[in-house]
């Protein structure tokens, strides 16, 4: 690729199509699904650049305005993806987010038809959650040395994170009023800003209590903000911060797998159903809107599943008892 190609593949989108009639249908777009919808910024941002994206690749193909759109540009773009080998969830994302452009456009009159409807449904791979083993939580938690406002920052947060089972984002944007360590219980705005409280146990009350008197006012002294979480310059802690400190945290500790940023969250849910709780419960305190996102956690692995079999179901044990003693047998 010449200097000049990829000089200009690295230009943001929006400076590429400065000025073209394609812009104010996604401006509108997301407009509308920010005042409707509701959705996070970090949402919003994602659908913005891929309608970007869209919109760069069908100017380069002759697309002046989005009712000149056909399905030969829609299946070069898909087509495109594809090549670029993207990954699964990736094109699962970006496709969904045509999907909801097109059906605006359509509602707005400016698409005479949804090309999109027009193709096979794609079918996503569903992957598990990569969940941590308790004694790899237990490890990434204890921590030796000294107990500095840092060190009681990132202790609380991720037992926390662990113990509540909340989203990276909710983590990160809780307040300090959102904490009620009496009552072991923390209230967080989570998707669609829907409200919900969460427990958590005895041990996260215990670093929370030590970091809001020890760590947070020395790391923070003159905050104008409320985020219980802060970095070592006293602002919010972002979500970079906290996966590079997670990152760091496991390979000190020796945790071979790698660790993404949900993996507390993940863990949090593995465990509870591992140890008996309600599909129902677990889906409310992982703040779910439907059971079905929930119900992934139920695919364990499954050698646990063989165990507990074996252990609990009376044909499971008489089975693995007589086929002892048919190999007992077999040796004489």
């Amino acid at each position: 690729m010449t200097a000049v190609r990829r000089a200009t593949r690295e230009r943001p989108l929006a400076e590429r199509l400065a000025g073209s009639p394609l812009l104010p249908a996604i401006e509108g777009w997301l407009e509308v699904l920010r005042k409707g919808r509701r959705l996070s910024e970090n949402t919003l941002d994602a659908y913005r650049r891929d309608a970007l994206d869209y919109a760069v690749f069908a100017a380069a193909h002759g697309v002046g305005e989005w009712r000149s759109l056909t399905r030969t540009v829609l299946d070069a773009y898909l087509a495109s993806l594809f090549r670029a080998r993207r990954a699964r969830n990736t094109l699962m994302r970006r496709r969904s987010a045509l999907g909801r452009f097109h059906t605006f456009l359509v509602r707005e009159g400016i698409l005479p038809a949804d090309f999109l409807l027009e193709l096979p449904p794609a079918r996503s791979e569903r992957r598990l959650p990569a969940a941590l083993a308790p004694d790899e939580i237990e490890s990434l938690l204890a921590r030796d040395g000294e107990a500095s406002p840092l060190e009681l920052r990132t202790r609380a947060m991720l037992e926390l994170a662990y113990a509540s089972g909340l989203r990276v984002s909710e983590v990160l944007t809780l307040q300090c009023a959102g904490i009620h360590l009496g009552e072991q219980v923390v209230t967080v705005v989570g998707k669609g800003n829907k409200q919900r409280q969460v427990p958590f146990g005895r041990e996260a009350a215990r670093w929370l209590r030590a970091y809001l008197e020890r760590g947070r006012p020395l790391l923070a002294p003159r905050a104008r903000h409320d985020t219980l979480f802060v970095n070592a310059r006293g602002g919010p802690m972002s979500r970079m911060g906290f996966w590079k400190l997670l990152r760091a945290r496991a390979r000190a500790t020796g945790i071979s797998t790698r660790v993404h940023p949900h993996a507390l969250r993940h863990s949090f849910a593995t465990h509870l159903l591992q140890g008996g709780a309600d599909l129902r419960v677990v889906q409310e305190l992982m703040g779910h809107a439907n059971v079905t996102t929930t119900s992934i956690y139920t695919h364990l692995d499954r050698a646990y599943l063989r165990e507990v079999h074996r252990e609990f179901h009376p044909r499971g044990k008489r089975a693995a008892a007589g086929s002892g003693a048919a190999g007992a047998r077999r040796n004489e």
